[in-house]
């Protein structure tokens, strides 16, 4: 079975489209539920490496985000992603990462106190109302969409994988087989050669 197609052929990631009406909705929601979409569109993670993140791991200098590879089968792994600048800012805003930082018993503190079942909840909600339905519209799907965008815009895959946290190139080469309009996007790249 393709990461990229349910059991019914459905597709499983968000469209860029998609995925900008969610931000946009994500954005009118309380400020711990935007900021939560905002990592798991802008990095890729997986939600229980998102919901793990805590201030010791934003790293506002290098503007990394540094997260813990929790599905390898030991702890300590880690993997550092880029974060975009408006990706930081909002997270220094509404968490007040740099205060944060500078006390030993909040710097550790996760972002959000939420449970799996009340993030995956939060976005839910987000994806109903951005209209995204069915397979892609979970957590999930904001990871796939984030390998398939990144690759389109030209990304090199083994950065890719890298900050999926992918042990094999061959699971992130998966996110080359991109459809609908995404692969008209390559096609009409390819078009404008004739």
């Amino acid at each position: 079975m393709s990461l990229l197609y349910d059991r019914d052929g459905n597709r499983k990631y968000l469209t860029a489209s998609e995925r900008s009406e969610f931000l946009r909705v994500a954005r009118e929601m309380p400020s711990k539920v935007w900021t939560l979409c905002l990592v798991l569109a802008y990095t890729g993670a997986r939600l229980s490496e998102v919901l793990a993140l805590t201030p010791q791991r934003i790293d506002l200098g290098l503007r990394l985000v540094v997260f813990e590879s929790l599905k390898k089968r030991r702890r300590g792994l880690f993997r550092a992603v880029p974060a975009a600048p408006e990706l930081l800012a909002a997270l220094e805003h509404i968490h007040g990462i740099r205060a944060a930082q500078g006390h030993p018993e909040c710097e550790k503190q996760p972002l959000w106190g939420w449970c799996r079942t009340t993030a995956w909840s939060r976005v839910k909600e987000c994806m109903a109302i951005a209209g995204v339905t069915g397979p892609p519209a979970t957590p999930k799907g904001l990871r796939h969409a984030f390998a398939v965008g990144a690759l389109q815009a030209d990304v090199p895959i083994n950065f890719v994988r890298r900050w999926l946290g992918h042990a094999r190139l061959s699971t992130t080469e998966i996110y080359a087989n991109a459809v609908g309009e995404e692969e008209r996007a390559i096609a009409e790249r390819f078009w404008k050669t004739f």
